[in-house]
């Protein structure tokens, strides 16, 4: 009997709702950690980086305008789906970023639990944070919060899968969409996440991961004029985190990096309340 060939897998970027490969035709080898031959990834392009925030502008408006309790939903669903495919996420965690399977384990264990979490905030965060104001005047005084757009992810070097989680749901929950700049050394649990949000109810669009050399790929998403927020917690380097704040100022980005708020991925709705933007409306009382 013959003998089989392998199988290879080959890492595509996801990019609204689709598996493309670079624009550049460019990939890069991804190994275990015992430094054994994996997987090829696409090494993203400046245009690849382009069409996922083209995208992720695209679904924005239709995401924000899904009730709260639907975007919940979706989520819990991001959930089950995860849970179905937790061998093959702690088999990753283990091969490729040489975690025990204790630790695997407990880390998934951890990731989906966040993510139920995060789905239970959705209708309920408007509510803790916006409300009827009391003020000293014949006025109805209201408070709404409405997500802040387009927001830029760069992810752990890592590539922990809970960090990717708790970077990503914060940012949907409430309404924005997310271009991802995966680890560079470990991008396969990112893209094991783009395969379960595919096939899960989350929308084309709201989920965009690019992967390839986190340098290039941050700095572009960080001086695109489209990309309303950027997250760069993932990034523990004081002086690359300065030098993509610098570019992220060109337009205003919201910036949130190591040195802001809570940055050790805890249960914490401040990371919800950084991606909204707080409006306030004023009605006259009396007829």
């Amino acid at each position: 009997m013959n003998e089989r060939i392998d199988v290879k897998k080959t890492l595509k970027l996801y990019i609204n709702g689709a598996f493309v490969r670079s624009e550049s035709g460019r990939s890069y080898e991804v190994k275990t950690s015992t430094g054994e031959f994996y997987a090829n990834a696409a090494l993203g392009s400046r245009k690849d980086v382009r069409d996922a925030v083209k995208a992720a502008r695209d679904a924005q408006e239709s995401w924000q305008q899904l009730t709260a309790y639907n975007r919940g939903q979706i989520l819990y669903r991001l959930a089950e789906l995860c849970e179905t495919r937790r061998h093959q996420l702690e088999t990753e965690l283990s091969e490729i970023e040489g975690l025990s399977p204790a630790n695997a384990k407990r880390e998934i264990d951890t990731a989906i639990d966040r993510l139920v979490w995060y789905a239970g905030w959705a209708d309920k965060i408007s509510s803790v944070y916006g409300g009827h104001n009391q003020v000293a005047a014949p006025f109805f005084n209201f408070s709404v919060i409405e997500p802040t757009g387009v927001i830029g992810i760069v992810s752990e070097s890592s590539s922990s899968f809970l960090s990717l989680i708790s970077q990503v749901a914060p940012a949907i929950t409430t309404g924005n969409t997310a271009v991802v700049i995966a680890s560079q050394l470990n991008p396969v649990s990112a893209i094991t996440f783009a395969e379960i949000a595919a096939t899960s109810d989350v929308p084309a669009g709201v989920v965009n991961i690019v992967t390839g050399d986190y340098h290039e790929l941050a700095s572009w998403i960080a001086e695109h004029l489209d990309v309303d927020g950027i997250d760069l917690t993932g990034i523990r380097e004081p002086e690359i985190t300065k030098k993509l704040s610098q570019l992220a100022s060109v337009n205003v980005k919201r910036v949130l990096s190591h040195h802001i708020g809570n940055t050790n991925y805890a249960n914490e709705p401040s990371r919800m309340k950084f991606w909204t933007e707080t409006k306030t409306v004023w009605h006259p009382i009396g007829s």
